[in-house]
C-alpha cells in the first residue's frame, strides 16, 4: 500500500483509496524501519505527469503488498511546465531542495522529452546529475527510466546513447539472462513496452562494469544494474509501468502531430501491441489520413475498438520485478546509519571554506 506524502497533499484520485494514507498516519505504521520510503523524481512533460504519478503509483501499490511504501514526489525544476502543470507541482510535490536533506531508502526518477540530441545540453542536465551523486551516497537502491536510465550510464560511466533508424514503438519479447535479486522472480521470457529512438548498446554497457538481465533480438537491451558506491543503480531502457492503453495515447499524439504538419510522417504502428482486427482498422485510418491531412480527422479515429482489444501481457512481470526491487532496498535499508552524505553544492561549500 503505497503511502503518499508530498508538498501539498495526495492527488484526487489516490486521495480516495481506502489503501493510500495521510502523512499524518504515518506513525500507525510503527517504527522508521518498518516501511519503505521512496522519492518518486517525476520529469514527464505536462502532457504525461499525471498518468505517470498513476502508472507508478499502481504498480507500486500492486507489488508492495503488505509492506507499507512512503512515497514523496519531486520534479526536476528546470522542466518547461504550463501553468495548470506548474500549480500541480505547487499542490502536489515538494522543491527539488528538499530531497538533499530528506532521508530515503530509494528513489524512482523518470524519463522527459529531449530538446537536444547531447543530453548534457539540456537545461535540466545539472541537477540530473545532482540527483545521481546523492542517490548514489543516500539510497539503497535507485530505479532510473528511459532517457534517466541514459542519462545515468552518460554521466557516470561516459557511455554514449546512439540515434535509432526507426522508434523502438511497441512492447517486445525479452529473456532474462541471469538470475539477479531484481529478476530472480520473473520467467526466462517476458514482454515490455518501449517507446523511444535512441539505445544504450549491450558492448558499451558489459564493458564498463553494468550487468544485463534482459535482452531482446529485437529491442535490445532493457534491464541492466550497476552498483555504485552504496545504491544499486537499476536501468530500465523500457516502461513496465505502463498501463494497457499508454503506447495507444502515444501512437494517437504522434497521429495528431502528424495531421497538425508538426511530423512530415505518419507514425507506424506500436509492434506486438494490437490484434489483427484493430490492426485493420488502424491502417485502414492511415489511409484516410495520408489522402486528408486534417486535424479535424482525429474524431473517426477507432480507439474505442482499439481500446478494447488491449491486453496488459506485461503486468505481472512489471510486479514482480517492483517488489523484487522494493524486497532488495527492505532487506538492506535497515543495515543503513541514517547518515546523509552532503549534497554536492553543501559538500563544495564545505571545501571552499577548508582552503580558505
Amino acid at each position: 500500500m503505497p503511502l503518499i506524502m508530498d508538498g501539498g497533499g495526495t492527488p484526487s484520485f489516490w486521495a480516495a483509496k481506502k489503501s493510500v494514507n495521510s502523512a499524518s498516519s504515518l506513525r500507525s505504521f510503527g517504527t522508521r524501519a518498518e516501511f519503505i520510503s521512496l522519492a518518486l523524481i517525476n520529469n514527464m512533460p505536462d502532457a504525461a505527469l499525471e498518468d505517470t504519478e498513476t502508472q507508478f503509483f499502481r504498480l507500486l501499490e500492486l507489488a508492495s503488498g503488505d509492506i507499507p511504501v512512503y512515497v514523496k514526489l519531486y520534479s526536476l525544476p528546470e522542466i518547461p511546465r504550463s501553468t495548470r502543470g506548474e500549480q500541480h507541482l505547487r499542490n502536489h510535490y515538494r522543491d527539488i531542495d528538499d530531497l538533499w536533506e530528506s532521508e530515503f531508502d530509494g528513489v524512482i526518477m523518470t524519463g522527459t522529452e529531449p530538446h537536444h540530441s547531447d543530453l548534457r545540453a539540456e537545461p535540466y542536465w545539472e541537477v540530473l546529475t545532482s540527483v545521481l551523486d546523492w542517490a548514489e551516497q543516500n539510497t539503497v537502491s535507485a530505479v532510473l527510466s528511459c532517457l534517466a536510465a541514459h542519462a545515468g550510464v552518460l554521466y557516470s560511466d561516459s557511455i554514449p546513447r546512439h540515434r535509432l533508424a526507426e522508434k523502438q514503438f511497441g512492447v517486445f519479447e525479452f529473456r532474462k539472462t541471469c538470475d539477479h535479486a531484481i529478476s530472480r522472480s520473473i520467467p526466462d521470457t517476458i514482454h515490455t513496452p518501449h517507446s523511444r529512438w535512441n539505445e544504450v548498446r549491450e558492448n558499451d554497457l558489459l564493458a564498463s562494469g553494468y550487468q544485463v538481465l534482459t535482452k531482446s533480438a529485437d529491442a535490445a537491451v532493457d534491464l541492466f544494474v550497476k552498483k555504485r558506491k552504496k545504491s544499486l543503480m537499476v536501468h530500465f531502457q523500457g516502461h513496465p509501468e505502463y498501463e494497457a492503453c499508454t503506447l495507444l495515447k502515444e501512437y494517437r499524439r504522434d497521429i495528431k502531430r502528424f495531421l497538425r504538419g508538426e511530423r512530415e510522417t505518419y507514425p507506424a504502428l506500436p509492434l506486438g501491441y494490437f490484434d489483427a482486427v484493430s490492426t485493420d482498422l488502424l491502417n485502414a485510418f492511415r489511409e484516410i489520413a495520408r489522402a486528408d491531412r486534417r486535424e479535424e480527422l482525429l474524431s473517426a479515429f477507432p480507439e474505442t475498438a482499439a481500446i478494447d482489444s488491449l491486453q496488459q501481457k506485461w503486468q505481472a512481470t512489471a510486479t514482480s520485478l517492483y517488489r523484487s526491487w522494493l524486497q532488495y532496498v527492505s532487506s538492506r535499508a535497515w543495515l543503513r546509519s541514517g547518515t546523509l552524505a552532503p549534497h554536492r553544492s553543501v559538500a563544495e561549500s564545505i571545501t571552499k571554506q577548508t582552503v580558505v
